[in-house]
């Protein structure tokens, strides 16, 4: 599936490369990843769900062989959130069920917010809610330390420190510790092509630099955004959040009071950590399976 990709140029100015299967009378489904991956974080779930769903799943901006455009303020979440609904637009999708990971997972949960008369279903996996992540930085400790290696990557200086120490060792002590070795060996050189494509690092680091969440250093006290404690528009859609218990970057903290946002939630846990979609491959797929039949949309079954 990660061989055949489909180069689509957006109105939005960017070109991306797509992996897109199935029939595109069925149900679409669109799949966006998030850092330091591609189309192929979903690799396992677009060859089970494209038998009987349209399945789209997008390099997105920055990342792999997609545009790469230059300047922090083009990777803003508006931006891809942008990008997604007018691919869904150049493919003639109208409504479809969104899915995301990571950062897919963070535009995922605005892009639903934002436009419920086009996304029916919302499915995400160990990517925070906006409103509790920047709750839990202000407020958990354990996930404030989690999160300061954010602030790492917004550092200027940071694409000097891989350089200077290569991407093998980047990938090796930044990446490959967070997901099971013999899992991610043979993926390897795959994520190595993808980094050392032009300005492919900066630009993945630029989500990070573009993002307004709010990471407070250790041991700061800052002053409290007074929107953590006031009305948070419901995400009104079905919504199926799938939880690596084991993420040490995303505590499971992310899912306290999440009922509380989202009205019509189910959360299923997972033993794995972060990268659970190929982590944990089957138990995902059969999560989504279930939560789908769960909750029909017009042509399925």
């Amino acid at each position: 599936m990660s061989d055949a990709l489909t180069r689509i140029a957006l109105p939005t100015g960017v070109e991306l490369d797509v992996a897109i299967a199935g029939d595109p009378t069925r149900p679409a489904m669109i799949f966006l990843h998030g850092f330091p991956e591609s189309h192929r974080t979903w690799r396992h779930q677009l060859a089970e769900l494209s038998r009987d769903h349209f399945v789209v799943a997008p390099d997105q901006r920055g990342f792999a062989r997609s545009s790469k455009p230059e300047g922090v303020e083009n990777y803003a979440p508006q931006m891809v959130v942008s990008d997604l609904l007018a691919l869904a637009d150049h493919l003639g999708i109208g409504s479809f069920t969104l899915v995301g990971h990571d950062w897919g997972g963070a535009i995922a949960w605005m892009a639903a917010l934002q436009n419920p008369g086009r996304i029916e279903r919302l499915i995400i996996l160990n990517a925070p809610h906006p409103l509790i992540f920047q709750r839990t930085l202000f407020d958990d400790p354990a996930q404030r330390a989690a999160s300061q290696y954010m602030t790492a990557f917004r550092n200027p200086d940071i694409e000097k420190h891989i350089e200077r120490i290569g991407l093998e060792t980047f990938f090796d002590t930044s990446f490959a510790k967070h997901v099971d070795p013999a899992l991610i060996a043979p993926e390897k050189p795959a994520y190595l092509d993808e980094w050392r494509q032009p300005g492919a690092m900066t630009a993945m680091l630029n989500w990070y630099r573009a993002s307004m969440i709010k990471v407070p250093a250790l041991d700061e006290d800052p002053e409290r955004p007074a929107w953590l404690d006031g009305p948070f528009p419901p995400v009104t859609q079905p919504t199926l959040v799938i939880w690596g218990m084991n993420d040490s970057a995303l505590l499971p903290s992310q899912l306290d009071g999440l009922d509380a946002q989202v009205p019509k939630l189910t959360i299923v846990k997972i033993d794995a950590g972060h990268f659970v979609p190929w982590e944990k491959q089957e138990a995902v797929n059969d999560a989504i399976r279930q939560w789908l039949t769960a909750n029909p949309v017009a042509g399925e079954g």
